[in-house]
């Protein structure tokens, strides 16, 4: 039988969410490495929190993997300013509004976001504010995890691409292109970046995105092979 690994999704600055799903995998009957498929940061009050916790947990050694998401690229990309082309500006652009919730992240820092600060000011502030590991940390982390019978990514892959030949922005941004295919990528996807009102399994892939960044909770899920469970107080069901 397939060993065990767990899945969580977007977690989007929500600690006590993240806590929550770590104690439900913790009291589960098997045990196994966790998947963290990335979106730590924005919309939610404690982004610094949800980072702190994940780096102290791997520096201490938990077998834990943690993965890239959009909104941890354009995290750091608007403090520091990485990338470069006209897409990288809109997005730093677009990075303070409501839709895309940088200001909370900005403020779990203790920054002052008020709306009619200049982007300008809070971008500088933020890169004197912000500790340099948490950036560091978030732009080191690797993009998909493979095992003998999945792929483990943010937001998708691009179909019929070889996993090493996969354009690395599509691994965060990737949705129709991938979400419409209905062939077998040869592994089980697992994924999040597309919030739905739980995860869900659609045979070729498992969206585990179940919304916590618009105030749903943080239900891990078990891998074993193809097979998908949903973990909660109540107990494993079926994907």
């Amino acid at each position: 039988m397939t060993d065990p690994i767990f899945a969580v999704g977007d977690i989007h600055g929500h600690l006590d969410q993240l806590e929550l799903a770590l104690d439900i995998i913790a009291r589960d009957a098997d045990a196994g490495p966790i998947v963290f498929v990335g979106d730590y940061v924005d919309r939610g009050p404690d982004a610094r929190g949800v980072i702190e916790r994940l780096k102290t947990g791997q520096a201490r050694g938990r077998n834990w993997i943690c993965l890239q998401g959009n909104h941890d690229a354009m995290f750091v990309d608007f403090v520091r300013r990485t990338e470069q082309g006209t897409r990288a500006e809109r997005l730093r652009d677009r990075y303070l509004s409501d839709n895309l919730g940088g200001r909370t992240t900005l403020a779990s820092y203790g920054l002052d976001v008020d709306p009619r600060r200049a982007d300008r000011a809070l971008r500088a502030e933020a890169a004197q504010v912000i500790p340099a590991d948490h950036l560091d940390w978030l732009a080191s982390l690797p993009r998909y995890h493979e095992t003998d019978a999945h792929v483990f990514v943010h937001a998708g892959i691009r179909p019929g691409v070889p996993l090493p030949e996969q354009d690395p922005d599509d691994l965060i941004w990737i949705r129709d292109d991938f979400l419409y295919e209905t062939a077998d990528h040869g592994k089980l996807v697992v994924h999040g970046h597309t919030p739905q009102k739980m995860a869900r399994h659609h045979g070729n892939r498992v969206n585990i995105d179940g919304g916590t960044g618009f105030g749903r909770p943080l239900y891990p899920v078990l891998l074993r092979g193809r097979e998908a469970y949903l973990l909660s107080g109540f107990g494993r069901a079926q994907l």
